[in-house]
This record gives C-alpha cells, sequence and structure tokens, in this order.
C-alpha cells in the first residue's frame, strides 16, 4: 500500500481520536491505557471481518432479499462488530481505577471503536483503494463514533450505579447495535439511492445528538470544580 493511501486510511481515526481525548477537559486519561484500547479495537478487527466475510459469502446469492440484507446488516455486521467493541470496553476498561469518571466510558469507549474504525479502513483500502478510502472518511468512520459514543454514555452511567450496571451496559450495547443495524441496513439495500441519503443525514443528526451525551457527562464529572479553578488560576 502506497504511503498516502495509507495515511488516508489512518488519519480520520486518530484525528477523531485526539478530539475525544481533547474534549476530556477536566481529568485527562492516562496514555497507556488510552493506546491499548485503541490498539485492542484493531485487534478485534481482524476476527470480526472473518466473521462478516465467512457471511457474506453465504448469504451473497440472495443479497437482494429484504430478510437476508437485514440479516445481513444486524448480525454479520453490526452484532458481530459491537458485541467485540462491547466486550473490550467491558473486560478492560470498564473495571480499571483509571474508568473514575462517567466520560471515561464515552473515551474508552470511542478510542476502541476508532481502533477497529482505523484498521478496518487500512483493510478496505488495500482492497478498494483512494475512492473507497475517502468515502468512508465521511461516512463508516463518523458511524463507529456515533455507535463509540451511544455505548459509551451507558458504560459511563453504570460504572456509577450498583444497581443497575449490567442493565445499563447491556443498554448501551443494545442502542449501539440497533443504531449500527440501521444504518448498515440503509447502505446495503438496493432500492431506492434515497435511502443510502438517509442513512448520511442521520447519521450526522445522531453526531449533533451525540455531542449532547458528552456535554451530560462533562457536567457530572466529579473533577469538574478543580478543573475550573485550574483554568482561571492558568488565565
Amino acid at each position: 500500500m502506497n504511503p498516502l493511501l495509507l495515511t488516508l486510511a489512518t488519519l480520520p481515526g486518530l484525528l477523531l481520536s485526539y478530539a475525544i481525548f481533547r474534549v476530556d477537559k477536566y481529568e485527562r486519561e492516562p496514555l497507556v491505557p488510552l493506546l491499548l484500547c485503541f490498539a485492542l479495537g484493531a485487534a478485534i478487527t481482524f476476527p470480526a471481518l472473518e466473521i462478516e466475510k465467512w457471511a457474506f459469502q453465504r448469504l451473497k446469492p440472495y443479497e437482494k432479499g429484504f430478510g437476508v440484507i437485514a440479516l445481513t446488516a444486524f448480525v454479520a455486521v453490526a452484532f458481530n462488530e459491537e458485541i467485540f467493541k462491547f466486550m473490550v470496553l467491558r473486560l478492560f476498561a470498564f473495571p480499571r481505577r483509571f474508568f473514575n469518571e462517567p466520560l471515561d466510558g464515552i473515551v474508552y469507549s470511542v478510542m476502541i471503536a476508532m481502533g477497529f474504525a482505523t484498521m478496518e479502513n487500512i483493510s478496505f483500502a488495500s482492497r478498494f483503494g483512494m475512492e473507497t478510502v475517502l468515502l468512508r472518511a465521511f461516512t463508516a468512520v463518523p458511524a463507529h463514533l456515533v455507535f463509540g459514543i451511544v455505548a459509551g454514555y451507558y458504560s459511563g452511567l453504570a460504572k456509577f450505579d450498583l444497581v443497575r450496571r449490567n442493565r445499563l451496559l447491556w443498554q448501551g450495547f443494545g442502542m449501539a447495535f440497533l443504531l449500527h443495524g440501521v444504518y448498515d441496513f440503509l447502505i446495503l439495500q438496493k432500492w431506492s439511492d434515497w435511502l443510502l441519503v438517509l442513512a448520511t443525514v442521520s447519521l450526522y443528526l445522531c453526531l449533533f445528538y451525540c455531542s449532547d451525551l458528552i456535554k451530560e457527562h462533562l457536567n457530572k464529572s466529579p473533577f469538574r470544580h478543580s478543573g475550573d479553578e485550574a483554568t482561571s488560576t492558568d488565565s
């Protein structure tokens, strides 16, 4: 793969990772756990893509049918990818001491999602080239950002709610899975170009919604007042 194509494949995920790191302004996360989440997100891409490849090979002869497109979108892609990302978030980041405020759920979930999206981009770049990479920079990568924020929002709630912990964790997974499935269904269907437009428009509307989720967790940060004091002192 030529260096330009590799750069274009990796840059969107890296930029969004940096953006979410900067959003966490009251108590930024240590670099090593962030990098590990990104790396683990990249690593789980390999089994997820192998499962998708296996599923697509068997469903391809029937790809125009409603039921098979739904099965492909919701099971072969959405459930498959989101369960891998959820497992990394739940088993690695969630139990750790560095996960110590609600926003950390979003930060670590997005790092996992961006690791996944970046490795997926590299895989697609090697097979489909520049045009696909440029398209995915404005579609698939922001979509993974949305799914990561939604799953992370609920994990941030779950961390500090012992009574509803499992329910909130699985609610986050369920919401991310549902959004991912609907988005992929609209992308995979062949009946109407307007549904492709709807998928893109809905994606960017979800990004506005996700900004509110981030603000809500920022406002709940136990480090908020100390961060404000430090800012005023510096100025």
